[in-house]
């Protein structure tokens, strides 16, 4: 329906006389007739609804109405995405000639030719053109010819031209394009690039492009090396993760945490750094800082584990009481066996309250019964009250299990087996 009405008035408004202005002065935005905006809506419709031929026959008849260029370029362009290459040719000959004073018309001419595949004759035009205009888009239309022939080399030429008026960082990206994957001038591409990051900066195109290369030659220096450029100039989680996974494949986990540290993209992974570097004083820290933020009870009991085995003095009453005080309300809220044992063993072994603390650890024992750490908190809570026999009783299991020869656990074993061997001792001399 749209197009049927769109036809019909398109009819009526090309059926009416007009008078065609010849005055070269007439401004872009002043109205020279009467249905000059109805059919730039008309001209508009049509380019949205892909009908290039009409739109081109639109602004082909305001530009006859009203001598205005702009109208001119808009059909031509028309013409071109309509695919009407000769067309365009033979419009952009009518109304210049040979001459070369309008570059637009000229570079249009030279890309319908293009298409055209016309290689010679657009070829000769934009060579001419370049000589007389000396802008960069005539040497990148020069070179993108040469690359169609494959004269790849004569292309990056004309492209150097171009790149070296503004450095524009774009026209750098085709010609490392046309070194790497052309020319197979790997290095030179990404020296090109990382020059002219050095002394440009590294933007989003330059880095993009220099990934795409040291990935492809597995280079992971390189890679480390971009995307902490990238990073200082985009500050994106994406790249961050990028730089954690590469340090993280290097090892190199002093690093890994400087960059953690400063990005604060990956909070759990440093705390899991500080872990396993034994860094426990910042990770419980960390780990208090989790725990404010998430409120989940598993921060805060890995922040008073970590404050204990990060503290110097193991007897520190302070740190004891504010280290069981954070147990206790860590397992009030999840009972993850892990923390009940590690508070039962603290309240066992520092003899603040044994029975509480096996309670404790009877209570990690129902989820994991078969546990040779909280079978051995049990067994050293038998002992501290002085049954040895029992404590002996657990730990002989323990022995038999994974991680029975743990080092804490063949200490334990010593001293409750010379323990229950003195008191049977004493039984018999009685």
């Amino acid at each position: 329906m749209i197009k049927i009405i769109l036809s019909l008035s398109l009819a009526l408004l090309f059926s009416g006389c007009f008078v065609k202005f010849t005055d070269a002065e007439v401004k872009p935005n002043e109205k020279v007739f009467e249905q000059e905006d109805a059919l730039i809506l008309f001209a508009l419709r049509a380019e949205e609804l892909k009908q290039h031929d009409t739109a081109s026959s639109i602004f082909n008849t305001l530009y006859e109405k009203s001598n205005k260029k702009e109208y001119l370029y808009e059909s031509l362009q028309n013409d071109l995405f309509a695919q009407k290459y000769e067309r365009a040719v033979q419009r952009v000959d009518a109304e210049i000639g040979e001459k070369l004073e309008d570059f637009k018309l000229v570079r249009i001419k030279i890309i319908a030719l293009i298409n055209d595949e016309k290689l010679q004759e657009a070829r000769a035009l934009a060579l001419a053109l370049v000589e007389k205009s000396k802008e960069v888009d005539d040497y990148i239309l020069v070179s993108e010819i040469y690359v169609k022939q494959k004269k790849f080399d004569t292309a990056v030429k004309y492209l150097e031209s171009a790149y070296t008026k503004d450095y524009n960082e774009k026209i750098l990206d085709k010609i490392s394009i046309i070194l790497y994957v052309n020319l197979q001038r790997n290095k030179d591409a990404i020296a090109q690039l990382e020059t002219h990051a050095r002394v440009h900066g590294c933007s989003r195109i330059i880095c993009t492009r220099l990934i795409g290369f040291y990935s492809n030659e597995n280079n992971v220096d390189g890679l480390l090396s971009v995307y902490l450029r990238f990073y200082e100039l985009e500050k994106n989680d994406e790249i961050a993760k990028k730089i954690v996974q590469i340090y993280a494949y290097q090892k190199d986990f002093l690093k890994l945490m400087s960059f953690l540290q400063d990005s604060g993209v990956d909070d759990d992974l440093l705390l899991q750094v500080y872990i396993n570097s034994k860094n426990y004083p910042d990770a419980a820290l960390l780990a208090k800082k989790l725990y404010e933020a998430r409120g989940d009870s598993s921060y805060l009991a890995q922040s008073a584990i970590f404050e204990y085995e990060g503290h110097k003095d193991k007897n520190s009453k302070e740190m004891l009481s504010s280290v069981i005080a954070k147990l206790k309300k860590a397992v009030a809220g999840d009972k993850k066996a892990l923390y009940l044992n590690y508070l039962g063993y603290l309240l066992i072994d520092h003899s603040i309250n044994i029975k509480e603390g096996m309670n404790y650890v009877r209570e990690a024992l129902k989820i994991e019964p078969n546990s040779a750490y909280y079978l051995d908190s049990l067994a050293w809570g038998y002992y501290k009250l002085g049954d040895c026999a029992r404590a002996y009783k657990v730990i002989s299991r323990v022995v038999k299990l994974e991680g029975g020869d743990d080092i804490e656990v063949v200490k334990h074993l010593k001293a409750i087996k010379k323990c229950k061997e003195k008191q049977e001792k004493g039984k018999k001399k009685r």
